[in-house]
């Protein structure tokens, strides 16, 4: 293989995982704004779509603290604190110490939107 040729494949892994993670945000953001909608939701859908976006955050801490993630420095920390920030948030919806969901959605968007 040549240096080219894996440099394609390289970038096309990049645009795919990037494309994979805006598919997971907008699953995340679906949840979230049915959430905010509809005040007929079980409290297992609240609780499983508020977990769900928690992992998905909680996975991209980890993959940003990875000391290979080609990304700079100050960005990564910079995603990794609003990341810190939606699991809190998540936990406080959650515990039903918040009920403001569109923060999360609107946070959520932004960083999708941006991928």
């Amino acid at each position: 293989m040549t240096f080219e040729a894996y440099e394609t494949v390289v970038e096309d892994s990049g645009y795919e995982a990037r494309g994979r993670e805006r598919q997971a945000l907008s699953l995340g953001i679906e949840r979230l704004e049915r959430l905010q909608k509809e005040q007929r939701f079980s409290i297992e859908d609240q609780v499983q779509s508020l977990l769900y976006v928690r992992r998905l955050w909680t996975i991209f801490i980890e993959d940003l603290a990875h000391p290979e993630n080609g990304l700079p420095e100050q960005l990564r920390a910079d995603i990794i604190s609003i990341g810190l920030w939606v699991v809190k948030e998540t936990d406080r919806l959650r515990e039903d110490r918040s009920n403001d969901v569109m923060q999360l959605v609107e946070i959520n968007r932004l960083i999708r939107d941006a991928l």
